[in-house]
């Protein structure tokens, strides 16, 4: 089974606004384990950059101007992404990001199907509670301390941890299975030194004392 973590950054709330992508990155999960298999892409947004959007990411204009196009990064990406699923934390968001940045070059958009959207999944489990990145890192105890900004793959490497925990958490099976794996697949045989089979019949005492108990019954069936 695989799918890709996926977040993007961007100039502000809504692409209709004019807002752009200017970070995306993807991390691919195999049966819900990271393979090491990254895409990351800063991106020219051909604009301005908010002061409030800077504060959350960090990106400056300047830092952003030498950097591609969308329309250079689209294929590589979507090549990247393949047909997988898109885990992501509120999906709704990126999702219209992207199909806005797709729509503008010319390329097929994504439909809404291919988004599993860990916000939703987040407060179905935990009704009531906040459900954001940061909130989630605590509740699972996943170290987020090197977020100082929002980094489009930071953020996919936390979420691909939160995913897993709310996908029902670390199966007991999975450390087993990696050192045999490590050791060649083959589970080691371990020699176990034979015990002496228990004694179970009744010893003199215990008959003596079954006996005297029946002889203060009347008729009892142990007799009959």
């Amino acid at each position: 089974m695989r799918e890709i973590v996926l977040d993007t950054e961007t100039t502000g709330l809504d692409p209709a606004a004019g807002h752009r992508i200017v970070e995306i990155a993807g991390l691919e999960l195999l049966h819900h384990v990271p393979t090491g298999r990254t895409f990351r892409e800063f991106i020219n947004p051909q604009r301005d950059m908010p002061e409030e959007a800077e504060r959350i990411h960090g990106l400056s204009a300047e830092f952003l101007a030498d950097k591609p196009l969308f329309a250079a990064i689209a294929q590589p990406f979507l090549d990247f992404i393949g047909d997988a699923k898109l885990v992501i934390h509120n999906a709704q968001f990126d999702m219209k990001f992207l199909n806005a940045e797709l729509k503008a070059v010319g390329l097929t958009t994504l439909p809404s199907d291919r988004a599993i959207d860990t916000v939703a999944m987040a407060r179905k489990r935990f009704p009531g509670a906040q459900v954001n990145l940061d909130a989630l890192c605590r509740r699972f105890e996943i170290d987020n301390s090197a977020r100082t900004f929002h980094g489009a793959l930071l953020d996919c490497e936390l979420l691909a941890e939160v995913y897993l925990e709310l996908s029902g958490g670390r199966q007991p099976g999975l450390t087993l299975e990696r050192q045999q794996q490590q050791r060649g697949g083959a589970a080691q045989s371990v020699a176990r030194a034979a015990r002496p089979a228990r004694p179970h019949s009744a010893s003199d005492d215990e008959k003596a004392a079954h006996d005297a108990m029946l002889a203060k019954l009347s008729d009892p069936i142990w007799r009959q």
